[in-house]
């Protein structure tokens, strides 16, 4: 998931102890997400004091009408404004909006303005994922794949990067894959081809799959509810986007990959002592997947296969908008997914006989691995309170009203692409980013007359293409180390290909605004 939960660093050093390896005394290192967020917190809340409170009249669904923004009074003593800085944690998870003020306060009696909601459907994401791999069964399946196409390397390739991008773009598959570089870069070493090849595979397919996010429930999920608008909006263009993106990724990686095996001396990450001397054939084929480890594979398709069905508007998408749900039609959300990813952590538990105590010491782990993505969103939403209550969210956007208003959607479609990129490279948590700027941009979005959902494509192509590139990136920065591959011959093997993308994707959004 690209959550950025992770750090490179390990424990602290203790006095007298060696720094960890490749850190230097005195070094800078870019501060993480939390620290981030926290200093954004300190900063938003300073700027309250300077920022003039204003308000919008609000529509029936209560979305801000355009050309109706007026100047406010704020009753609030330094005190109470010291108090929401101190509180801003606890009222993102679960603040209360007052339903006469539109002040936000635990509390207060109103509608859960609080990300509890999603901070419980992060840990119950996690503690499936956990289990499932615990289990053994996705391991032991991309390992066979991989040995079955061993003398077919460019078919492999494609293979194995189109699974990556399925997971990028489902659940938003990035940390896991660190663990498949013992796999994957001996047998593209085997293969004729050199170890950035196997960056390019996993990284790369696992990369598209997340820029190109149909309903990655750490992306997409969390803007779209944050925007007000279902995960199932726009899941038309972002498919699409998902089937170019993805075929352009592949064909740079192997066309790199075929160049790298005509004429080994055009390597960009070039050769360790041994790296020619790995036979393909001498890997031993891992065991055969067990009745058991197939079930939990058809499992895991299915639960996403459900989930996707569970959340699209049927009725929205094939009749308009103003259409009435079918019957059958389940409309679910955050907690109802909460409970279906518990619960099929159980059922994938039972079915790999991890037992009682192994069940729920995945699902307890997988809490551990993701609260702090889960924190990340709180920090967050906490930073939205202060402005909520300080009235100067809307004041905000009328700053940026102007310089919408009269901007075609497609200007406007990628020009929030583009402001999201430096936004995210502070912020590479997707979740993070996703709860700090969709307040602002899903009202945006209305004024420059395209869908909410539109915002949100933008918004998680800038954090996916950052998250390619960035240093600040344990995916990254932790793969580069495991394959061996310095981040300065990365960067030149990937900037020509980030070029590509940010012509693409403001092709897809362009089109998308025009669409819609």
């Amino acid at each position: 998931m690209n959550t950025q939960t992770t750090t490179e660093q390990g424990s602290p050093a203790t006095p007298g102890s060696p720094l960890p390896p490749g850190k230097k005394k005195g070094k800078f290192s870019f501060p993480s997400a939390y620290t981030v967020i926290a200093l954004v917190t300190v900063l938003v809340w300073l700027a309250a004091f300077l920022i003039p409170p204003g308000s919008y009249e609000t529509d029936g669904d209560g979305r801000p009408v355009q050309g109706t923004y007026e100047p406010t009074a704020v009753d609030q003593s330094f005190m109470d404004r010291l108090k929401d800085l101190f509180m801003a944690p606890v009222n993102g998870l679960y603040g209360v909006k007052d339903a006469a003020t539109g002040a936000i306060a635990p509390d207060a009696s109103g509608e859960l303005y609080g990300a509890a909601g999603i901070f419980l459907y992060v840990l119950s994401v996690g503690a499936y994922i956990t289990v499932v791999m615990n289990s053994g069964a996705l391991e032991r399946g991309i390992g066979r794949l991989a040995h079955r196409l061993q003398d077919r390397g460019l078919t492999l390739i494609t293979a194995i990067m189109a699974v990556f991008a399925l997971a990028g773009t489902v659940e938003g598959f990035a940390e896991e894959t660190l663990g498949f570089y013992a796999l994957i870069v001996p047998l593209i070493l085997a293969l004729g081809y050199d170890r950035m090849t196997a960056v390019g595979v996993i990284i790369g397919g696992s990369g598209i799959g997340v820029i190109c996010s149909t309903v990655n429930p750490f992306a997409t999920g969390i803007a779209s509810g944050i925007a007000g608008t279902s995960v199932g909006d726009g899941i038309a263009l972002r498919l699409a986007m998902w089937v170019c993106l993805t075929t352009l990724v592949i064909a740079y990686v192997l066309r790199y990959a075929i160049r790298v095996k005509r004429n080994p001396a055009r390597s960009l990450s070039g050769y360790l002592d041994g790296d020619h001397d790995i036979d393909a054939t001498a890997a031993p084929m891992p065991e055969p997947l067990t009745g058991r480890q197939k079930t939990i594979l058809w499992t895991v398709g299915l639960t996403f296969a459900f989930m996707i069905f569970s959340i699209v508007p049927w009725a929205s998408v094939i009749q308009g908008h103003e259409a009435d749900p079918y019957p059958w039609q389940l409309d679910w959300f955050f907690p109802e997914l909460s409970v279906l990813f518990l619960v099929m952590a159980v059922v994938v538990g039972a079915i790999g006989r991890l037992g009682e105590k192994g069940t729920t010491d995945g699902i307890i782990a997988g809490f551990g691995d993701f609260v702090g993505a889960g924190l990340i969103i709180i920090l967050a939403r906490g930073v939205t309170v202060i402005m909520n209550n300080a009235h100067i969210t809307d004041t905000v956007l009328n700053s940026l009203e102007g310089a919408v208003s009269g901007t075609g959607g497609a200007t406007f479609s990628v020009a929030v692409f583009l402001a999201n990129i430096p936004i995210s490279f502070l912020v590479p948590s997707s979740s993070g980013s996703a709860t700090l700027v969709m307040p602002i941009m899903a009202p945006l979005a209305d004024f420059a007359g395209v869908p909410r959902s539109l915002s949100v494509t933008a918004w998680q192509a800038a954090s996916g293409w950052v998250n390619l590139i960035t240093p600040t990136s344990a995916v990254v920065m932790g793969g580069l180390a495991l394959a061996k591959v310095p981040y300065d011959k990365y960067v030149r093997f990937l900037a020509p290909l980030l070029g590509l993308l940010l012509l693409t994707v403001s092709a897809f959004l362009t089109v998308g605004a025009f669409l819609a």
